[in-house]
């Protein structure tokens, strides 16, 4: 049997607080910060973080991975439509073939995958933490985000008087979903419009979110399902192949606006 070092635990808080802190410290100034740690926001990470960006991935929930991890109907079994299976074979997923050009895996298994490769690829996050508001500079442009911790959310309205904290950055992702938390803060003050996404339709879905990723607003990028909330795209319900694709086109989109 082995026989453990003589560490206690004052020396295991302050190592978790001291490495926290030192993160939270560097990541206040960062290149690219992705709100939504589902599979678009993680994917564009990875790309990002391959390609040597500073990347922080902000999380209101304390797991990462969104809908990727469940799949449809509580059955955890994800599906992508070619030619998004390419993304698996990446990331090392095993999968199957359903019918002619429809492929299904196992959520957990694509999740971890695609959230290991973003870790490894250096991608840092900030779970338990909501968006408040935007950074805004000369001309309107999204330069960073306002956030706290989500469970302030919780707390009675008389007393949530507690100030979030700001993170500045050179771009921002909405990777939010449906909800478009970023693109909201844009539209409560009448800067963008946001008119909500469509019915289902699998077939036009996809193609047309990952042809319409790409800058919302100077600063800004939209991927993943915000993309049919901003221009009122039908939803493609539990296919995740347009997901991956368009986190690539949004970190190939950010590449090109930090030139």
């Amino acid at each position: 049997m082995p026989v453990f070092e003589p560490v206690g635990e004052k020396e295991v808080t302050r190592a978790i607080a001291d490495s926290f802190l030192r993160q939270f410290h560097e990541y206040a100034d960062s290149d690219v910060i992705i709100v939504g740690a589902g599979p678009s926001g993680l994917m564009a990470g990875r790309e990002l973080s391959n390609a040597g960006v500073k990347v922080l991935i902000v999380e209101r929930n304390n797991y990462l991975g969104g809908g990727f991890w469940i799949g449809g109907y509580l059955m955890n079994k994800i599906t992508v439509r070619g030619p998004a299976e390419k993304v698996l074979d990446e990331l090392d997923v095993p999968y199957e073939k359903a019918v002619p050009g429809l492929f299904v895996a196992d959520g957990p298994h694509a999740c971890s995958k695609l959230i290991a490769a973003a870790c490894d690829a250096g991608v840092k996050f900030a779970n338990m933490t909501t968006l408040d508001d935007v950074v805004l500079r000369e001309g309107g442009r999204v330069a960073g985000v306002v956030v706290n911790w989500t469970p302030i959310k919780a707390l009675p309205r008389e007393i949530t008087c507690v100030d979030p904290v700001a993170l500045e950055s050179l771009l921002v992702v909405d990777a939010t979903g449906h909800d478009a938390e970023v693109l909201s803060r844009l539209a409560e003050r009448k800067m963008i419009n946001l008119p909500g996404h469509g019915a289902m339709w699998i077939e036009q879905s996809e193609d047309a979110l990952v042809e319409h990723t790409g800058v919302a607003h100077p600063g800004l990028i939209v991927t993943g399902m915000a993309v049919t909330t901003l221009y009122g795209l039908p939803r493609m319900g539990p296919t995740f192949g347009a997901m991956l694709l368009s986190g690539k086109k949004a970190a190939e989109i950010c590449l090109e606006e930090l030139k």
